[in-house]
């Protein structure tokens, strides 16, 4: 095992030491092992360290344990280790001061390639918020295959974009508020599985870490800072996608927002970010193209077919099924058709709709658009 990794992801999980002062220890002492080494005397490097830097440290020996048998468990399930020293580590990222010293990764995406941006939103999107994002997505493939798309897997605008990237052949690598052992939400672990063949999944947590709310604040900031520019899709007045938007400005990216109606609640956050210069609106892909001065390239790769039914859970399949050649029926008309519960129902409705497979009608009837 490489000591420099196992003492650099040591650090970044020791307890009660915060971020400002894990980078500072690592930057003044130039190495994980450096830090390594002076645990116990700290004060002769930084006579300035606080008592709660000294009794953090304290804690290192055990936390290089727990790092080693991360290390062993990475290996065992193929996940990459990219401490801030490897030349796989995201670039971009290096520049923020509060970057994780090592991130867990699983998938075949570059990190680094040219073209990375972040597309986050609300997790109540709307009919309107799925549209962008599939012509977002499907014109960036067109004016720029070699984009890399990242998000955080959650409902809404992040599983969206994760699933456009994916049929329109873009990559797509979604940052993770958790350990590699496991997805959440469970129901997006299908398109967890895909990513990996096509794309990736990205984390600066441990495995056995579980999602707790604030590793979701934390979780955007790598978001933020990964990627070129963030868009933002659709935001209610206050939400996550605005504290990746604030992140990615602290972090001197460019933010774009899709204006929205100004009645409309998942359009408040847009729109204000747009009024206050915090974003600048954009309605299509080649604005951004534009914006960032990118090229265009004159050919494209053809859009991946979605393997519609292969990815299909069996609840999903049940939904498909009892809307197969209607033209629309109402959520009380499909829990009898599928013995489902509403809950279910509702549940999966929801994916379907994220997954492009349905679309609510007027009348409150779901219509199968993909036979």
């Amino acid at each position: 095992m490489n000591s420099e990794t196992i003492y650099t992801v040591a650090l970044g999980n020791l307890q009660k030491i915060g971020l400002t002062n894990t980078r500072m220890l690592y930057d003044r002492l130039g190495s994980a092992t450096a830090v390594w080494e002076h645990r116990n005397n700290i004060r002769d490097i930084l006579p300035s360290a606080t008592e709660r830097l000294i009794t953090a440290l304290k804690g290192y020996d055990e936390a290089v344990k727990r790092a080693e048998a991360e290390m062993e468990y990475a290996q065992s399930k193929n996940i990459k280790i990219l401490c801030q020293h490897d030349s796989d580590y995201p670039a971009r990222l290096t520049e923020c001061p509060d970057a994780p010293l090592a991130l867990f990764y699983m998938g075949n995406a570059d990190l680094n390639t040219r073209h990375v941006i972040s597309i986050v939103g609300t997790r109540r999107c709307t009919q309107y918020g799925r549209e962008l994002c599939q012509s977002l997505i499907s014109d960036l493939s067109l004016l720029r295959p070699d984009t890399l798309i990242v998000s955080g897997l959650a409902y809404g605008i992040d599983i969206c974009a994760h699933r456009k990237a994916l049929a329109a052949g873009l990559p797509t690598v979604g940052v993770l508020a958790h350990g590699l052992d496991r997805i959440y939400p469970a129901p997006h672990r299908h398109t967890a599985a895909e990513m990996l063949r096509h794309g990736g999944l990205l984390t600066e947590y441990i495995s056995g870490t579980t999602p707790e709310k604030l590793n979701f604040v934390r979780r955007n900031r790598i978001v933020a800072g990964i990627s070129e520019a963030t868009i933002v899709v659709e935001s209610a007045a206050k939400g996550g996608s605005l504290i990746t938007a604030e992140l990615a400005q602290e972090y001197q990216r460019d933010v774009f927002a899709f204006p929205g109606r100004i009645t409309d609640e998942s359009s408040i956050g847009c729109n204000n970010l747009i009024y206050g210069q915090k974003a600048t609106l954009i309605q299509s892909a080649d604005d951004i193209v534009k914006a960032l001065n990118w090229e265009v390239t004159p050919s494209a790769p053809q859009p991946r077919q979605q393997e519609l039914f292969v990815t299909l859970t069996d609840e999903q399949q049940r939904i498909v099924d009892t809307l197969q050649g209607s033209e629309g029926k109402q959520i009380n008309q499909i829990i009898i058709d599928t013995n489902l519960s509403y809950m279910q129902v509702s549940n999966q409705l929801y994916e379907l709709e994220c997954m492009g497979i349905v679309t609510l009608l007027g009348g409150a009837r779901y219509k199968l658009l993909r036979k």
